[in-house]
């Protein structure tokens, strides 16, 4: 992995990612360092910042940009922010929108059963908000808008940043920090009644439905089923807390050849004409899931960046 412009090395253990990604060689304009955010269970978070904004918000604070919370895939089970595919992402993120990149790492299971991970995303947001006071670290400090955040994740990291939205809504972790938006990039669901895209989902997918199956097993707390609020978050145990939720308005990408597909569409299909969420929903044609982590330099994932960043800016002042 090449890490160009790298503040910083972690010395904490990383295992070995699934699949490698190479990341070009030259200068994104990105610096990038690994700090601790969690001590009690060595949680990195590795934090990105692009290098054009630093002197226009050294110089004017109205030139602070927002803050981007992301959130890795895994299925629960395995993934870090420092394995290579979610490096890239995050990188190309920060190189491209107008926005300050942090990736959280949270805790994997079996050791740690859901809702480990969410409850760790919205601990994340409490760093965040000691960021914003001040903290201990001053990288961030006059360039980060922690009143414009928004919370993002691919996978089981879409997952844990619709529960952030959905728990803290626009204004719930005070004045300092304000939710904008959620990104959830072909997030991690699952529910007891099968799908279309689960039957005929092919063997030879980059994600099987077994393989959903074998992270629920291994995820799920004893006794819960793949209806469970965490996996589910449309589903029949979570619907009453969902629809009460003032949330910040969310981007769903799903990915046509993903065993996820159905559940992305039903989920953003509830969440907007049920429960009146602002949602928009795009579903990227020909491609499978994780498909931005698996090639963040595609053409795909240059349209989802090219989304992404609309997004951004058409709801990071928004009230």
């Amino acid at each position: 992995m090449d890490m160009r412009g790298g503040a910083t090395a972690s010395t904490n253990f990383v295992a070995a990612p699934a699949f490698t990604v190479e990341i070009p060689a030259g200068d994104l304009g990105v610096e990038w360092k690994d700090t601790t955010w969690e001590p009690e269970h060595d949680l990195n978070v590795r934090l990105y910042r692009p290098r054009r904004h630093l002197a226009a918000a050294a110089a004017n604070d109205d030139a602070r940009i927002p803050v981007v919370a992301y959130f890795h895939g895994g299925g629960f089970c395995i993934g870090s922010g420092r394995w290579p595919g979610s490096h890239a992402c995050c990188l190309r993120l920060a190189a491209e929108l107008p926005a300050v990149v942090l990736s959280f790492d949270y805790r994997l299971a079996p050791e740690h059963r859901i809702p480990a991970a969410q409850d760790d995303g919205a601990k994340a947001m409490s760093w965040l908000r000691a960021a914003a006071a001040g903290g201990d670290d001053p990288w961030l400090a006059g360039l980060a808008d922690f009143g414009r955040v928004f919370v993002a994740g691919d996978s089981a990291g879409g997952n844990i940043a619709h529960h952030i939205a959905a728990k803290f809504g626009k204004t719930g972790l005070g004045p300092a920090i304000r939710i904008r938006g959620a990104v959830l990039i072909v997030p991690a669901m699952a529910g007891e009644a099968r799908t279309r895209a689960e039957l005929e989902c092919p063997p030879g997918a980059f994600l099987t439905a077994a393989t959903c199956d074998k992270y629920c097993r291994l995820a799920l707390p004893g006794g819960g089923t793949r209806d469970h609020p965490a996996i589910n978050p449309a589903g029949p145990e979570a619907q009453a807390a969902l629809a009460a939720a003032e949330m910040a308005p969310a981007l769903v990408v799903a990915a046509e050849r993903d065993v996820l597909r159905d559940r992305n569409a039903e989920y953003a299909r509830r969440m907007k004409e049920e429960w009146g969420k602002d949602v928009k929903f795009v579903e990227f044609a020909g491609v499978e899931h994780g498909f931005f982590s698996r090639d963040p330099w595609s053409e795909s994932a240059d349209e989802l960046l090219r989304l992404v960043k609309k997004f951004v800016v058409e709801h990071m002042d928004s009230e």
